[in-house]
């Protein structure tokens, strides 16, 4: 339990950027969803249009420090992988 004053702030500051942190996360994955299900669906367009729209909120994710730089690179690079085999068939 926080004792000092400076520590019970602290914790108020970790509970308050939690729930910021938590909707971040939530939004960068709707998006990464709606890439998954385009392609899916197997429309091409449809999926890098997600793809694009999904790219910047990923990294916005990294600039507020919720996923590591090579987490984002890395689930970037598979999903625009799978979306240039999806436009390949």
């Amino acid at each position: 339990m926080a004792n000092t004053v400076q520590s019970k702030k602290r914790a108020r500051q970790v509970v308050r950027r939690t729930e910021i942190n938590k909707a971040r996360r939530s939004r960068i994955r709707t998006y990464l969803r709606k890439v998954e299900e385009a392609i899916a669906s197997g429309d091409s367009d449809a999926a890098k249009a997600a793809l694009q729209a999904a790219q910047p909120e990923l990294m916005r994710g990294v600039t507020k420090g919720v996923y590591h730089k090579n987490t984002a690179s890395r689930k970037m690079s598979r999903l625009a992988a799978r979306v240039k085999a999806v436009g390949a068939n």
